[in-house]
C-alpha cells in the first residue's frame, strides 16, 4: 500500500491499484550485488553529477565552494589514516550537489545513498595493498581536479573533470568485471 501498488476500500478489501505498473523508482537497499549494477548506477550518476559540477562552479556561493574544498581535505585526512574514505568520498559528492543551489541534487544523492561509492561493496586491487593505495590516490587526483575547477568557477572544466572521474571509475569497474569473468572461465 505504501508503494501505491494496492488500494483499500473500507468494507470491500484491498485491490491492485489501477496504475500499479507505474511503480516508484527503487534501488536495492542492501547495496548493489553485481558490478553490472554498479556500472548502471554510475551511468545514472554521471547524468546528474556532471551537470551538478558545472552548476556548482557557475553558481555555487563562496561558502558552498569552501565546503567542497573541505570535503576534499576530509578525504585526504582519511587516506593518510589508511582508511578507504568512503564516507568522506560521499560527503565530497554531496557537497558538490549542495553547491548547485538546487536542493534536488543533494536529495537525489541522498536517495541513492552511500553505496554509490562502489568501492564500499566491491574491492579494487584489494589483493595487493599497493594496488589499493594507487587506486585511492588516482581517484583523489580526479577529485582534486573537480574541486579546483569548481573553486575557479570554471563550469565547463568542472563538468569535464567530473565526466572524466566518473568515466574513469566506470572503466576501472569494467576491467574488474572482465578480470572476474576471466577467472570464472579459467
Amino acid at each position: 500500500r505504501a508503494d501505491g501498488l494496492v488500494v483499500t476500500r473500507q468494507g470491500a478489501g484491498a485491490f491492485v491499484a489501477p496504475d500499479a505498473d507505474r511503480r516508484p523508482f527503487r534501488l536495492a537497499l542492501d547495496g548493489l550485488p553485481s558490478i553490472a549494477e554498479v556500472l548502471e548506477i554510475m551511468e545514472l550518476r554521471a547524468s546528474v553529477e556532471v551537470e551538478a559540477a558545472g552548476l556548482a562552479a557557475s553558481r555555487g556561493s563562496a561558502k558552498a565552494r569552501r565546503r567542497v574544498a573541505q570535503a576534499l581535505a576530509g578525504i585526504d585526512k582519511a587516506l593518510r589514516r589508511g582508511e578507504a574514505a568512503i564516507e568522506e568520498d560521499f560527503a565530497f559528492h554531496r557537497a558538490i550537489a549542495a553547491a548547485t543551489g538546487n536542493p534536488q541534487f543533494p536529495h537525489f544523492l541522498e536517495y541513492l545513498g552511500r553505496f554509490i561509492i562502489p568501492r564500499q561493496s566491491i574491492r579494487v586491487a584489494a589483493h595487493r595493498p599497493e594496488g589499493q593505495r594507487a587506486y585511492l590516490e588516482t581517484f583523489q587526483r580526479e577529485h582534486a581536479a573537480i574541486c579546483e575547477s569548481i573553486l575557479a568557477g570554471d563550469a565547463e572544466r568542472a563538468r569535464d573533470a567530473m565526466r572524466r572521474h566518473l568515466g574513469n571509475s566506470q572503466a576501472r569497474y569494467r576491467r574488474l568485471a572482465a578480470e572476474a569473468g576471466g577467472k570464472k572461465q579459467a
